[in-house]
């Protein structure tokens, strides 16, 4: 099979990304008489916001050959529900649960060595109360022909922090030296402001509507710069888009 190359999904991620890792090792090749081994199968970790989605991918299948009509299912964890098998390598049929709760890849005979190869991607969503920082449980992968599963492994999805906006000061605008900071973020996030050389600038939290406020301690430096905003909840954090700022005596109030 030619290694398969990821489709985008069609979702917008935020500060997610992928990774796989190894399950436990396969047991040694069992004797003719004993029931089947379970292989093994790579897991993918996900970080996603609330309300958001996200891609985990299965990959690394290292049992018996496993032949067309063979298939891996995915289990959403509790709290998650998967939205789609974007995968676009020839070969493989995709199907999501009409519940949401499981989703499949089925090879089919154009697939000379089905699961050997490529890595096999689910579109995750995570609801939109989800608590960031935490670790969603149940999620499980298992690869089976029609007589046994014959691989099994997990993955792991965090909740995480959808980036936080900075909606004042408007980009390119001059600036007093002690601007006012605005933004909206996860309520109950720690909002760190940060300048072009990575000090902070000011900090609030945000309110129970999202919104935060703070106004720099020491005056901001005269001349161009940038701001960010990061917010941190729960052990994660997500980081907000610079903005380019001007400082001068051109500014309002100087």
């Amino acid at each position: 099979m030619n290694r398969s190359s990821r489709t985008a999904a069609a979702v917008a991620l935020a500060a997610t990304g992928i990774l796989a890792g190894a399950w436990p090792a396969a047991a040694s090749p069992a004797a003719a008489d004993d029931p089947p081994r379970v292989a093994r199968v790579l897991w993918g970790e996900v970080t996603i916001p609330p309300g958001r989605q996200g891609v985990v991918e299965a990959a690394g299948f290292d049992g018996a050959a496993l032949g067309a009509g063979s298939t891996l299912t995915l289990t959403a964890p509790a709290g998650t529900r998967v939205t789609g098998v974007p995968l676009g390598t020839p070969g493989y049929r995709g199907a999501v649960g009409a519940d949401g709760r499981t989703a499949t890849y089925t090879a089919t005979p154009s697939v000379e060595r089905p699961w050997r190869q490529g890595r096999f991607p689910f579109v995750l969503a995570t609801s939109a109360d989800a608590v960031p920082g935490t670790r969603l449980s149940g999620c499980a992968l298992s690869l089976a022909d029609a007589h046994a599963v014959r691989a099994a492994g997990g993955c792991q999805v965090t909740v995480g922090l959808a980036s936080p906006t900075l909606t004042s000061p408007e980009s390119g605008v001059p600036l007093d030296a002690r601007p006012t900071i605005a933004g909206t973020a996860h309520p109950g996030a720690q909002i760190t402001v940060s300048g072009q050389d990575g000090g902070e600038v000011c900090t609030d939290t945000a309110g129970p509507d999202g919104h935060w406020t703070c106004t720099p301690g020491p005056a901001l430096f005269v001349g161009s710069g940038s701001l960010q905003a990061t917010a941190t909840l729960n052990g994660v954090s997500a980081a907000s888009e610079q903005i380019q700022i001007t400082v001068g005596d051109a500014a309002p109030g100087r």
